[in-house]
């Protein structure tokens, strides 16, 4: 009987997509995933522009996370471009391959220890974090820490840097964003984690019985994929190296946008996956359209200050430089 009246609700949807070919989405506020509209989502970013290369056009409301879930099992929205995979929800939705990962990591002044792994090694420690956010039952049910809720991660980085906070918890897409262009500011003020306090692979899902369900999902597999090879996914993030398997052989390389590669070879960068089985490969460089193998085989005109074009795109940046 559930099935049947979800089938019934989502007969709007169903129809909207085959007037317009434009799937009607939604997602929650979640930075930097996504957000509302002129503030930067990076998920929201990718999702659009895979979708848009199949010829799909993305129409998206932004609201609470329960109005999202409660529209696409009514058929106000067709799917969401920023879900964790549940085996409740796959009766319904069908989910593409995940194309980000939601990493928290633990932040603390310069000296404290962030070598923690789970909360319940932090008894009675104070954690700032942005309220209502996707955290997870396991930090919001924890009784051990004390939750300190801001309205946004500088909001919560003033507390820890004024004591009123003993950590942060913090997503390691943002630390990557800061250790290319914040490094003096994080590495004079800040204790970044190791470990990350949990992993949730981003998807984009949506109703399995609208039309052509399954060729969207996998064109925008296949999108996902080459925006990952032709630097797309570096330009959207605004990260100089990400790190994923680009020519499909199962190891992994790192991967520039542009040409400007640094004087020396890259220690920080993204990964896109860490929940992957693929093999780690450091050494492996995939520079406009070329794999070389170690650092040796980088041709020197790419071996160019990495931090001119690093002040380049913070001229123009997402906003997510913190005030320190």
């Amino acid at each position: 009987m559930k099935k049947l009246l979800l089938l019934f609700l989502a007969i709007p949807s169903i129809f909207l997509y085959s007037q317009n070919n434009t799937l009607n989405l939604a997602a929650d506020i979640w930075p930097p995933f996504s957000n509302v509209e002129g503030e930067k989502g990076f998920a929201l970013e990718l999702v659009k522009e895979a979708l848009e290369r199949g010829g799909i056009e993305m129409g998206l409301t932004v609201t609470g996370f329960d109005p999202v879930m409660e529209g696409i099992i009514s058929g106000t929205y067709q799917g969401s471009p920023t879900l964790w995979k549940t085996i409740d929800r796959e009766n319904y939705l069908l989910y593409s391959e995940p194309y980000l990962e939601n990493r928290l990591i633990l932040v603390g002044r310069k000296g404290s220890d962030v070598s923690a792994k789970s909360l319940s090694e932090l008894k009675n420690k104070r954690i700032a974090i942005i309220s209502g956010y996707a955290y997870g039952a396991s930090v919001y049910t924890n009784l051990d820490v004390l939750l300190i809720p801001g309205k946004s991660d500088q909001e919560n980085l003033e507390k820890l840097l004024t004591f009123k906070a003993d950590y942060m918890l913090v997503d390691e897409l943002l630390i990557s964003y800061l250790l290319t262009y914040q490094l003096n500011d994080i590495s004079k003020f800040l204790e970044i984690g190791k470990e990350a306090f949990l992993v949730q692979p981003l998807h984009l899902a949506i109703l399995k019985n609208i039309p052509d369900a399954q060729k969207i999902i996998a064109d925008f597999n296949n999108n996902i994929q080459s925006m990952m090879i032709d630097g797309t996914y570096n330009k959207i993030l605004e990260l100089n190296w990400i790190q994923s398997d680009i020519d499909g052989d199962g190891v992994l390389e790192l991967v520039l946008d542009g040409d400007h590669a640094g004087k020396n070879a890259p220690v920080t960068y993204y990964k896109l996956m860490t929940e992957t089985t693929m093999t780690e490969n450091t050494q492996r460089y995939y520079i406009n359209g070329q794999v070389y193998e170690g650092w040796q085989g980088v041709p020197a005109k790419y071996k160019t200050d990495i931090m001119k074009a690093a002040q380049m795109n913070t001229n123009s940046s997402s906003g997510l430089k913190l005030k320190f």
